[in-house]
Order: structure tokens, then C-alpha cells, then sequence
């Protein structure tokens, strides 16, 4: 892939960032300011996803296949 098509389409990723988000009408410091708090909650978003959803899918699996006839774990 050329190196001008993937920088203008990551440009064209932040224009449709602008554009949906409306922060195009938002003066340099406070566009400055809503990015770095968009970036922020997404990267606490993705941290608590990699941390709790397994073991959501875990707890969760082991209830259901208590439900449906699974074996009783060993309380040994």
C-alpha cells in the first residue's frame, strides 16, 4: 500500500472524527481539551474491558453449566 493513501486516509479517519464529533466548531484549546478526555475515558473503557470481561465470561460460563447438567466442581 502506498504511504500517501494511508496518510490520507488516516487523515480522512480524523476528518470523520471531527465531523461526527462535532469538534471542529471548538476553539485549538478546548478541541485539545476534548481529545485528550475522549482519550482518556476510551482508555479506561478498553483497561476495564481487558480486566473484568474475563472474568465476567468465566463467573458466567460456571453458573450456566451448574444450570444445564454440568459436573459439580470437586470441594476438595
Amino acid at each position: 500500500m502506498d504511504m500517501k493513501r494511508v496518510k490520507d486516509y488516516i487523515y480522512w479517519l480524523y476528518y470523520q472524527y471531527l465531523l461526527i464529533t462535532c469538534s471542529y466548531v471548538l476553539e485549538p484549546w478546548e478541541q485539545s481539551m476534548f481529545h485528550t478526555i475522549t482519550v482518556t475515558v476510551f482508555a479506561m473503557v478498553v483497561y476495564t474491558a481487558y480486566v473484568f470481561v474475563p472474568i465476567h465470561v468465566r463467573l458466567a460460563f460456571e453458573f450456566f453449566s451448574q444450570i444445564f447438567g454440568g459436573q459439580p466442581e470437586s470441594t476438595v
